[in-house]
């Protein structure tokens, strides 16, 4: 699909989360891929953490950053499979206004053309909660460059046609 570039880009801040019991940043490579597709986007970094598969804690650093009016989207990696600890899609949900079933259908989707039926372990999940968008992606590199390259690179560009997320911005809290 094409952009309109009589539109005048606008660059949102952006907050990345890493779930993950044994990540650090300096080993963190599905994060960094996410920060470095989104700055390469023309977007901005607006913060970064890692948090533990524990659900008070990071519902805890969710809820901080969808309160936070300087964040207005919030990608996470990893939590998003089927193991015990796996946590992520739930505190999301117990989160959300609204859910957007379309991006996690969207995600496996285009994640099936490159891993075939393994992507259907995946529940990445989007939604709003206080006008702030919120993408949980799995953790794998690949998982994190498909649902950025193929999904988010686009919505999240206003000057993406016909429509896009960042254009009903303004409207999500109305």
């Amino acid at each position: 699909m094409p952009l309109d570039n009589s539109i005048e880009f606008l660059a949102l801040h952006i907050a990345v989360l890493t779930v993950s019991d044994t990540r650090v940043l300096e080993n963190d490579t599905s994060g960094q891929i996410l920060v470095d597709r989104l700055k390469g986007a023309g977007h901005i970094l607006a913060a970064r953490t890692i948090v533990r598969d524990e659900k008070d804690k990071l519902a805890a650093q969710l809820t901080e950053w969808i309160n936070d009016e300087n964040i207005q989207v919030i990608i996470s990696t990893g939590g998003t499979g089927l193991t015990g600890r796996d946590i992520t899609p739930e505190v999301f949900h117990s989160l959300y206004e609204k859910e957007i079933e379309g991006f996690g259908e969207m995600f496996r989707l285009t994640s099936y053309k490159i891993i075939g039926s393994s992507t259907i372990q995946s529940r990445a999940t989007g939604g709003v909660a206080n006008g702030t968008y919120m993408f949980a992606l799995p953790g794998s590199n690949g998982a994190c460059k498909d649902g950025w390259d193929n999904i988010l690179k686009e919505q999240l560009d206003i000057r993406f046609r016909p429509c896009n997320f960042a254009e009903m911005m303004p409207r999500l809290i109305e």
